[in-house]
This record gives C-alpha cells, sequence and structure tokens, in this order.
C-alpha cells in the first residue's frame, strides 16, 4: 500500500489502485524526480537499490528532470552516456 504523503508526487494517478511492483517505474520515476526526503527515504524501503537503479538505466531522458536525473546518476554512479546511449537506441528502432 502506498502512503498518503506519496500521492503530491503522483497526483495524477490514484494511488489507492496501484501496486507496489506492477507500477514500479512510475513510482519510482516519480520520486526520484518530484519527492522529498521522507518519500525518497519509503522509496529506498520499498525498493532494493538495484532495482531503483535499474528503473533510472532502462529509462528515457524525456521521462526526467534534468536536476534530478544528474543526481541520481551521480549517486547510483551511473554513466554519463548510459541514459542517453539507450535514447539513441530506441530513436532508431
Amino acid at each position: 500500500m502506498i502512503p498518503e504523503y506519496i500521492q503530491p508526487f503522483l497526483w495524477s494517478y490514484d494511488i489507492a489502485k496501484m501496486d507496489i511492483q506492477r507500477n514500479r517505474k512510475i513510482i519510482i520515476l516519480n520520486i526520484l524526480n518530484l519527492g522529498d526526503v521522507k518519500a525518497v527515504k519509503w522509496l529506498f524501503k520499498m525498493y532494493k537499490k538495484e532495482e531503483i537503479k535499474e528503473v533510472i538505466e532502462s529509462s528515457s531522458l524525456g521521462e526526467w528532470n534534468k536536476k534530478s536525473l544528474n543526481f541520481w546518476k551521480l549517486f547510483f554512479v551511473i554513466r554519463d552516456n548510459k541514459i542517453k546511449e539507450r535514447q539513441e537506441k530506441s530513436l532508431i528502432t
């Protein structure tokens, strides 16, 4: 169950209908982009660091606030071009 204090960061979704595993990409991206300290702490309790990093690496640049992406890339030690490479590949196929 997603706590009510997470709702502002998932404002366009009904959190009562969201599934923590099925909707993990949406939840992780929105909290990393928009969340406060309390929301990020909750996120790290709900998901393993590897799961969060995987979502970051599998996302596209358009899903990110630039400053948020730069912070989380530093935090998880993700190469600068990792997400760009994925973006370019998806444009080609």
